[in-house]
């Protein structure tokens, strides 16, 4: 423990543990509690005894405190304390398992009123009891006090757990059990350890101003994605796994060939030309189109503009930007004074989008690839001469990675010299709420050309083989080029080759990495979403830059699957895209499956029924069934007010 802690203890019977933990820990000050008045406390054998040693010790001993109002005990009023311990809690007698674990919420639900704000809530348990997979055998669920489900309605997490070590508290006698003298079976017993999660925040709208082909325009961010950007991931300095994972591939490739990453930044939003120019495999059904709030800006709203931007720039300073071309965010305060000839700020996911009128001509970026193209084309920076080697002209921002030393510039691998040009940031998919679909993630584009008749597809694949098969990928060849698959998450990369104009005998080679969820690979972190986790306990893993290999632990232990169903009739016009978007608007994305388990048409009506079963599960905060409840409440509330529906 650590010095000048504070802890309370609740339900003791004999004060036996409180007695040992004073003499054990003298920097420690103890409050020890139970239950009983103290006439009825002191005849239990030994109590007296026990209760001196803590007094002597400069403790205290209060008694009769209910543990489910803690709050209300006038002792501990404006008190907080670092440590609230409860030691084998039971309703006494012969109670079920139902009972025990409504003690057990209520006791959480009480004691976080007298716990300090990074105070830690032990609970010790005897084998089998809590329901986890630490306890051996394990009970069933349903048989089970449930512990980490019933601190979760206190937005308490399970951070740790461990044997109870009985001998380490030598005076320590444990009775209790039916209400009697008779102990507890000590023997696998485990204390389970809570703190506390962070809140649920609402989702933001904002609203992002940026130049797209020389003309400035204002779109709403949907309402779904907004925890998504400006989280700077990969700006320079960052732990963040991404870019760890990122700066271990450009390290990697860097032994074989040179790699310049651009800095420039670049737009969030892109024309359905420029995708189509180059991305031919992106499905158009899995981008967020946007429609424009304004465009071409008048003087006025330029002015408040340039004062929002004071105060209100996201601006990345590394190659893999996580901002475009020159942002500005507003929120909706900012946004009251330059809403003039504007439309008011909506979720995209709530409008109507006809990719083929003039809204549909934006969209959020679902690849870098347009603007690698567009990059290197603006740059003159692709271009062969004729020995092979690629010229770096102008002026251009770039962070070049080492390169072997003894080569030329364009660096050298088994005769092919070339130059990799790379940018990394955010993009955006929208795609159906399934455990392994990511509706936004860091993706890195690495492109060069290559002499076609040394075979550089198959170099780089070696390559990328050696980095990242001991973490479980593996290289699938396809028609010009290779695809990089994981288990459970599937496609993970690409490398594909093009034509490379004007230069005969030369080939494109382009490489796209999935850097979440190689990160995920790479660190054995258990869930994608852990990755925008805002919780401090997240990235304090990483402060030390870890290499990969070295697993996650999870600060949020076994949380639970909690299921609900949902049913509606929907008009003759149903997108099933919309459902998934507002699911994880309303969820705060803390639905990690979808599935549709009945539909039914009516034959007289121009209306469908449709079943759908959602699973809610959250490694990054406390998910309790009451908050799952009230989440799916609120999705109700939101399909029948956005998408029409009719709640059945």
């Amino acid at each position: 423990m650590s010095p000048s802690r504070s802890v309370l203890l609740v339900g003791e019977g004999n004060f036996s543990f409180s007695a040992s933990l004073s003499q054990s820990d003298t920097e420690t000050r103890v409050t020890a509690t139970c239950l009983q008045r103290q006439e009825e406390a002191l005849r239990h054998e030994g109590a007296a005894g026990h209760i001196q040693t803590i007094k002597d010790a400069g403790g205290a001993v209060v008694f009769g405190v209910d543990c489910r109002k803690l709050g209300e005990c006038a002792s501990l009023q404006g008190r907080l304390f670092d440590r609230v311990v409860f030691n084998f809690p039971h309703c006494g007698r012969k109670s079920g398992v139902k009972k025990n674990r409504e003690l057990l919420k209520r006791f959480f639900l009480s004691c976080v009123q007298v716990l300090a704000e990074n105070g830690e809530v032990h609970v010790s348990l005897c084998n089998g009891q809590g329901g986890t997979p630490v306890d051996h055998p394990q009970r069933e669920w349903h048989n089970s006090w449930q512990v980490v489900s019933m601190a979760a309605e206190a937005h308490l997490i399970l951070t740790d757990v461990h044997p109870f070590e009985s001998e380490k508290f030598q005076s320590y006698k444990c009775t209790g059990y039916r209400s009697q003298d008779k102990g507890f079976h000590l023997e696998k017993a485990l204390v389970h350890v809570f703190t506390r999660s962070l809140p649920y925040t609402p989702a933001e709208i904002l609203k992002v101003e940026e130049a797209v082909e020389g003309e400035k325009v204002q779109y709403n961010i949907p309402v779904e994605l907004s925890d998504y950007i400006f989280r700077g991931f990969l700006r320079s300095g960052s732990v963040h796994p991404v870019r760890l994972v990122q700066d271990f591939l450009l390290k990697g490739l860097a032994e074989k060939w040179s790699v310049s990453m651009k800095t420039d930044t670049i737009p969030f939003l892109l024309t359905a030309k420029q995708l189509q120019s180059c991305c031919h495999d992106v499905d158009s059904t899995h981008c967020y189109w946007i429609p424009l709030v304004q465009k071409d800006l008048n003087s006025d709203t330029l002015a408040s503009t340039d004062k929002a931007k004071d105060g209100l720039m996201f601006l990345d300073s590394r190659g893999g930007a996580d901002t475009p071309d020159t942002p500005c965010v507003t929120s909706e305060k900012t946004e009251r004074v330059r809403r003039k000839g504007t439309e008011s700020l909506k979720s995209a996911c709530s409008l109507d989008i006809d990719p083929e009128g003039e809204s549909g001509l934006y969209m959020l970026r679902p690849s870098l690839l347009p603007q690698m193209a567009e990059l290197l084309t603006k740059k003159g920076e692709l271009i062969i001469n004729a020995d092979g080697c690629g010229k770096n002209e102008g002026n251009n921002k770039s962070v070049e990675a080492e390169g072997p030393k003894d080569e030329g510039p364009c660096g050298s691998c088994n005769g092919v010299n070339s130059l990799l040009f790379g940018i990394s940031g955010v993009v955006f998919r929208n795609v159906s709420v399934n455990l392994w679909a990511l509706p936004s993630f860091h993706e890195l584009v690495l492109r060069g050309v290559f002499p076609s008749d040394l075979e550089p597809i198959r170099l780089l694949g070696q390559r990328l083989k050696t980095l990242l098969a001991p973490y479980g990928v593996s290289l699938v060849t396809e028609q010009r080029g290779l695809r990089l698959i994981a288990q459970p998450m599937g496609l993970v990369g690409r490398v594909f080759a093009s034509v490379a104009r004007n230069n005969v005998g030369h080939i494109n080679i382009t490489v796209s990495l999935n850097l979440d969820l190689l990160a995920v690979l790479l660190f054995s972190i258990p869930d994608w979403r852990l990755l925008w986790s805002h919780d401090p306990r997240f990235l304090k893993q990483f402060a030390l830059r870890p290499s990969p290999g070295k697993p996650f632990h999870p600060f949020s232990l076994f949380p639970e699957h909690i299921s609900f169903d949902i049913s509606f009739w929907t008009g003759p016009t149903w997108e099933e895209k919309k459902f998934h978007a507002v699911v994880r608007e309303a969820s705060h994305g803390t639905v990690e499956q979808v599935k549709r388990i009945d539909a039914f048409s009516h034959p007289d009506l121009s209306q469908t029924s449709y079943c759908y079963r959602l699973t809610y599960h959250s490694h990054t905060h406390a998910l309790s069934h009451t908050q799952a409840l009230e989440f799916h409440k609120n999705l109700e509330s939101l399909l029948s007010s956005q998408l029409h529906v009719t709640i059945r």
